[in-house]
């Protein structure tokens, strides 16, 4: 594309008050661009400027030097034929100007901050020089069916609704029928008012819509054996159900990698993989696919002190709903219900246990009063948890005279001839209870099928299994707080019990949103853009091959598994599994990875054009690097409240600290800024980073490159990584100002001036 530029300043919203905007333009001069002002770019006076220079002049690449990118985007979008950068010069230097202080009068601020929104403009421009319009990957076939695997409530809901949407969907069973765990209900809790009656199951119904519906077709004792390829192009073969053995990996083990499998620095990528009876062995396309394997009930033989092992009258809460659907209640008048492990050391709830166990221990204590006016039901626990509406039912068991509820902590439980004692102490009236029941049921939890590996049985690079299984205890989340239904394998969406454990009227909403993720995933492989988060991203990661040295950092780095490898061992991008996080690019050693509108070039050079004053100790200048997700959001409401933000910090924004390169770190204390600041999400058990484990890794690498700058005789504290949340914009400031002092302790970079 050949370019012709339209650079355009904002006076508004009370940029041309804090600021010298005729110093503004001169900046925008330096890079070849002369700017025009409007008082409102965003209004439709200040559009029209803009839109008049693109259809008189044809200007194709825009600089608009305002607020920040977060906002007024559809105001000022010009097109997709159009290159529109945006200059943050409002929330970043006239709403965060600092207070007068002895160290500083107004005068002073005024001059800090000019420099500041000076070299905002700067940098928009080279930005604007460096970014080419993206050329969106296309498939040459997509595929729009989708696959589910699991015909529980999850699934058959998930292929109920996408097939209602228009689209083919196939969903695999591995038992001979249709239902899941839901086929073993006597009743399911209360879905209308008033909630207090137990409701016939509706399973019936919902297979009868599944295997009446055209658009869907049901594969019953048959399981997954293998799913590769990428959204738009899964190319997945199924075994008979129950079949095992051996088979022969997809995937051709390097020697250094089997050298590192062997001293257990890298897992073995054909891990988990069996021979099978095949029933395509060509493979079958999809373009998404849900897992909705469901659950299975918790081992509680652990709890020695519960007898679980030695007495058929103490059962797991899913013997107990299977006892009551046979008919086996019959001569039972008396049940504990014991929803905690209890002991000496357990006031907590058994293991995968949540509010779910909580209402199914209300619903089979009712279960028990219906089934003889006489019998009682006793409910001992730590936790209990009726979220929603079913507070309503919870209410109404307790007005059961027939079911006593209270805290308790269990201490045992002996078996008794014909029955059981289960001793409790601890309890809410303050003493100590031993009762003698007929039976005894334990609330065991929900044990997602994910905690089995192999359960979805990938042909990546990466292994058959989602690499996060262990942070989530067998679930497989991608970003449990801001993408619920995402795996870290783009395309591939979760619901029901394999994500949390859940109630039937969670489970549907839960499996219509993935229905949903799944249809957008084919949608987007077909434009050629990004999914979640960042939604409608054009780019992609493109590659210098004949520079690649196959380090293989790249593959190993990748959250997504986005890159396989080929015969030769060289990275084999799969564009439509990338969510652009640039996490490749920032690994690379070699610079050869990058995308249209985000390179090393580009931020380098955009470093390079920040001003750095060589003879004036007050003027250092420190480079900050921020996550797109989370730090910058913080930093733009902390200029909203009008905190102010240190004026010797200049602000990048990155779309992940994993795409941080570490080049960029040497350009900047090359070019004599005097430290370098990375902002992102936290990291750890308890992660907030959108693209998983960014903040982790940039961690590291600044950790590396500290030991580097320690042979330059640079000091390794020059460099920084800070977690900020997006709600720590009151936080922020104080973050800046301590990281600056201690660069003004250090004192100026010695190579200033080279």
């Amino acid at each position: 594309m050949d370019k012709k530029y339209g650079a355009y300043i904002c006076t508004g919203c009370g940029i041309g008050e804090a600021l010298d905007v005729e110093t503004l333009t001169s900046a925008a001069s330096e890079q070849g661009m002369e700017a025009k002002t409007h008082e409102a770019l965003c209004g439709a006076a200040g559009r029209q400027m803009i839109e008049d220079d693109i259809n008189n002049d044809g200007v194709n690449t825009i600089v608009v030097c305002a607020c920040s990118r977060r906002v007024m985007q559809d105001e000022l979008n010009f097109g997709d034929d159009k290159i529109t950068i945006r200059g943050n010069i409002r929330e970043q230097a006239a709403w965060c100007k600092e207070q007068p202080s002895d160290d500083k009068d107004q005068e002073t601020i005024d001059d800090f901050s000019n420099e500041m929104a000076q070299d905002y403009v700067r940098m928009a421009c080279v930005q604007a020089k460096k970014t080419e319009l993206p050329d969106p990957f296309q498939l040459e076939t997509l595929t729009r069916k989708i696959l589910v695997m699991g015909g529980g409530v999850a699934g058959l809901t998930a292929a109920k609704e996408a097939a209602a949407t228009g689209y083919e969907v196939t969903i695999v069973e591995k038992t001979d029928v249709l239902g899941g765990k839901a086929l073993g209900w006597t009743k399911q809790f209360p879905t209308k008012a008033p909630y207090a009656d137990l409701e016939e199951p509706t399973i019936g119904a919902l297979v009868a819509d599944v295997e009446g519906d055209s658009n869907i077709t049901v594969k019953t004792a048959t399981e997954v054996a293998r799913i590769g390829g990428a959204p738009g192009d899964f190319n997945v073969t199924f075994k008979a159900a129950g079949t095992s053995g051996e088979w022969d990996a997809p995937y051709k083990v390097t020697v250094d990698e089997q050298d590192k499998i062997d001293k257990g620095q890298m897992e073995d990528p054909n891990a988990g993989y069996k021979k099978y009876t095949e029933v395509n062995p060509d493979g079958e396309k999809f373009g998404a696919v849900i897992l909705a394997t469901g659950w299975t009930p918790a081992d509680v033989s652990e709890f020695e002190h519960l007898n679980y092992a030695n007495s058929d009258k103490i059962v797991t809460n899913a013997e107990f709903e299977k006892m009551v659907k046979d008919g086996q209640l019959g001569g039972i008048n008396s049940v504990a219900f014991i929803q905690s492990p209890g002991g000496e050391e357990h006031d907590m709830d058994f293991p995968y246990a949540n509010s779910v166990t909580s209402m199914v221990a209300l619903k089979q204590a009712k279960y028990v009063r219906e089934n003889n006016p006489d019998a009682k039901a006793y409910i001992l626990y730590q936790h209990m948890r009726t979220p929603g509406n079913m507070e309503m039912f919870y209410k109404g068991i307790q007005a059961d005279d027939g079911i006593f509820l209270t805290k308790a902590t269990v201490t045992g439980v002996e078996p008794t001839g014909n029955g059981c004692t289960v001793a409790a102490k601890d309890t809410l009236l303050g003493e100590d209870l031993n009762l003698d029941v007929d039976l005894v049921v334990l609330a065991a939890g929900m044990v997602p099928t994910t905690k089995d590996k192999a359960v979805i049985n990938l042909a990546y690079r990466q292994g058959p299994a989602f690499l996060d299984l262990d942070l989530f205890d067998g679930y497989s989340d991608s970003h449990f707080i801001c993408f619920p239904y995402e795996t870290r394998r783009t395309g591939v969406y979760t619901c029901g019990g394999v994500r949390k454990a859940m109630p039937m009227d969670e489970t549907i909403d839960d499996a219509t949103g993935a229905a949903l993720k799944a249809i957008q995933a084919m949608e987007c492989a077909d434009r050629g853009v990004a999914v979640h988060p960042r939604s409608g991203d054009q780019t992609y990661p493109e590659f210098f091959f004949q520079r690649c040295t196959q380090c293989k950092r790249c593959t190993e780095e990748c959250p997504f598994g986005a890159l396989d490898d080929d015969e030769k061992g060289t990275p084999l991008p799969n564009p439509t599994r990338c969510r652009r996080c640039g996490t490749c690019m920032g690994a690379c050693p070699e610079r050869i990875i990058g995308f249209k509108d985000y390179n090393i070039d580009m931020i380098g050079s955009m470093i390079k054009a920040i001003e750095v004053p060589d003879d004036d100790e007050d003027k250092l200048r420190i480079l900050a690097l921020v996550c797109e997700n989370d730090a910058m959001p913080a930093l733009d409401m902390a200029a909203m409240r009008k905190h102010p933000l240190n004026s010797l910090v200049r602000f990048i924004p990155v779309r992940c600290l994993g795409s941080v390169n570490m080049a960029w770190i040497k350009d900047a204390l090359s070019s004599g800024m005097d430290g370098a600041i990375l902002l992102g999400c936290k990291y750890g058990d308890d992660y907030q980073c959108h693209f998983v484990k960014g903040s982790e890794i940039a961690n590291k690498r600044m950790d590396n490159i500290g030991e580097t700058l320690s042979t330059l005789g640079l000091e390794p504290e020059r460099c920084a990584v800070r977690q900020i949340a997006i709600t720590d914009y009151d936080k922020v400031p104080e973050i800046l100002n301590e990281f600056v002092e201690e660069i003004v302790e250090l004192g100026p970079n010695p190579f200033k001036g080279f």
